[in-house]
């Protein structure tokens, strides 16, 4: 049977491939390109594939009517718009961090809300993009994704199964990845639903199934990488009691370590479904197997 695999820079996300891992940093940086890099430190330290970053263009994502909300942000009280365009890095910070990572040798891409930040990312030639959950129904920016020619991962949070379909649909089968999400922050146990890996796995055999996961411990992507799933996606942070909404439904760097070794570990126990007897069970089963019996079987009248 064909393998659902696909080639994302110079090497392959898929089945029988090591599970791909991404940090999500995506803007619990606040801003602040020091705490990005002390992010991509940690996802390096960690043994992450990637990091992963979100690109907006506040003036389109933002609708009109919440501009001149208040919030309270990092820098003090400000109109909603105003806290968007200070949250995105310029094309000379990203350019920044895009040396930071080659030095650090790990992947970077970005989940891209609208068309324009899609040409803004493709200029720094990522291997990859990303398709939020929250834009999965928008069927001219996968469009435009589709356009850059690379592949892209497509995050099915808080969607039917009809516009995962749509979604698919638009894109094509090619070069696409798809992750099981629930897009809640934290989001609860009962609702994670990860059998789901599964049943995508079951619907779409070519298309490498993933996880994005929300949720606050570790446990549950562990058991998404024995489910199958060919690549991880956690957001991270430097501390979970730092301002910003995904925060709290990060992991800290420790943890992400913890969460990267296990699931190398995991990958190293699957194993390939087929009984044998192992080298080193030979000296168990000299010393411990009783011999067979030597009663006589009863054939079935």
């Amino acid at each position: 049977m064909k393998k659902a695999k696909v080639k994302v820079g110079n090497r392959f996300i898929g089945d029988g491939q090591p599970v791909y891992i991404i940090a999500e940093i995506g803007i619990n940086h606040n801003g602040s390109i020091e705490i990005a890099k002390k992010m991509i430190d940690g996802a390096a330290f960690a043994g992450c594939d990637a990091v992963k970053f979100q690109k907006r263009t506040p003036e389109l994502c933002v609708p009109k009517d919440q501009w001149d909300i208040q919030r309270d942000t990092p820098w003090g009280k400000m109109t909603y718009i105003d806290y968007r365009r200070k949250i995105e890095f310029s094309k000379d910070q990203y350019a920044e961090l895009d040396r930071y990572c080659k030095s650090k040798g790990i992947d970077w891409f970005a989940s891209c809300w609208d068309e324009e930040s899609v040409d803004f990312i493709q200029e720094f030639n990522p291997s990859i993009f990303k398709i939020a959950s929250a834009t999965l129904t928008d069927l001219e920016l996968i469009s435009k994704i589709k356009s850059t020619g690379k592949p892209a991962i497509l995050s099915t949070g808080m969607s039917t199964m009809e516009e995962i379909r749509l979604a698919v649909e638009e894109f094509g089968k090619k070069n696409l990845l798809i992750a099981h999400s629930t897009s809640s922050y934290p989001c609860k146990l009962e609702e994670l639903n990860l059998k789901m890996i599964l049943t995508l796995k079951h619907l779409y055999k070519d298309i490498p199934i993933g996880y994005s996961g929300h949720e606050t411990g570790l446990a549950p992507t562990w058991a998404a990488v024995a489910l199958g799933a060919s690549f991880i996606e956690r957001h991270i942070t430097l501390d979970r009691a730092l301002w910003g909404t995904d925060q709290a439904a990060s992991v800290e760097i420790v943890g992400l370590f913890r969460l990267v070794s296990s699931i190398r570990d995991i990958e190293r126990s699957m194993g390939d479904g087929i009984k044998k007897v192992y080298l080193s069970e030979l000296s168990s089963l000299k010393k411990l197997r009783r011999k067979l019996s030597s009663r006589p079987i009863m054939k079935a009248v």
